[in-house]
């Protein structure tokens, strides 16, 4: 069974004055396994944004369904909502979304807290993520004292501290130079072989061609999709390349 399915996803905006509707998406369908890194990319206005937030239980769809490990998100309750999204999905955000009055081990800890967990057993779990991500020294700084690029690593620790099933990052290389960049993606590649699951909507060529598979929307839909199978983090840039020149023309790669 997928960690994450999709079917037949459809989303309507209207607007507050008259009626007029903005389909946002079509008529999407996808689903990913368990220990999967997937890239989602399209252009501005394709829907990949309202298709993350749905995926993240923020928004809901008009029609069609999203499940997890089977439990499709229709049917969780209004209250139980925020628990579900802080027991089984990280998050990782262009602007970090740090608080600025914590320092970043408390940032870190936030969704632990949020779940009733002892200091101690906070403590024990930030220690081997904070070694992995190179950040044990910067802990008990503030965000305004550290780089874009240990903002980056924080956040994600504090996606990855509460042991989600899934973690959903939305531009996470947008505010980055281009080692920071290059940084958190060797961190992305390292924590996806030891097993974690990652979907990622990115405008980035370079950050989508270290992902296992890269799907495109196009006009609220998935377009089309690529495996790695044998390619280098190069070559996938290539057809990522290829493939999104493609959309922009107008053509059919299908």
């Amino acid at each position: 069974m997928s960690l994450l399915t999709v079917t037949h996803l459809k989303k309507i905006y209207t607007t507050r004055l008259g009626g007029n509707s903005v389909e946002a998406l079509r008529d999407v369908s996808f689903s990913v396994e368990q220990g999967e890194f997937v890239a989602i990319m399209g252009e501005s206005g394709s829907g990949k944004t309202t298709l993350l937030n749905i995926l993240a239980s923020l928004d809901k769809p008009t029609s069609g369904t999203v499940m997890l490990e089977g439990r499709d998100f229709s049917k969780i309750k209004e209250n139980d909502v925020a628990a579900f999204r802080r027991d089984n999905m990280g998050f990782v955000f262009q602007d970090f979304n740090l608080l600025d009055t914590f320092t970043l081990e408390d940032n870190i800890y936030l969704p632990l807290v949020l779940a009733g967990k002892s200091y101690r057993e906070m403590n024990e779990r930030l220690k081997p993520i904070a070694i992995e991500l190179g950040i044990t020294d910067i802990l008990k700084k503030y965000p305004y004292e550290v780089s874009g690029g240990q903002k980056q690593r924080a956040a994600v620790a504090r996606a990855l501290i509460a042991n989600p099933k899934i973690i959903f990052a939305d531009e996470p290389t947008g505010n980055l130079d281009s080692k920071a960049t290059d940084e958190l993606l060797r961190l992305f590649a390292s924590i996806n072989r030891k097993g974690q699951t990652i979907l990622m909507v990115t405008h980035s060529f370079k950050a989508a061609s270290t992902a296992n598979r890269v799907l495109f929307i196009k006009d609220g839909e998935v377009y089309h999709q690529l495996y790695r199978g044998d390619n280098t983090n190069e070559q996938m840039y290539q057809r990522i390349t290829d493939t999104m020149t493609m959309l922009q023309s107008g053509g059919d790669s299908r």
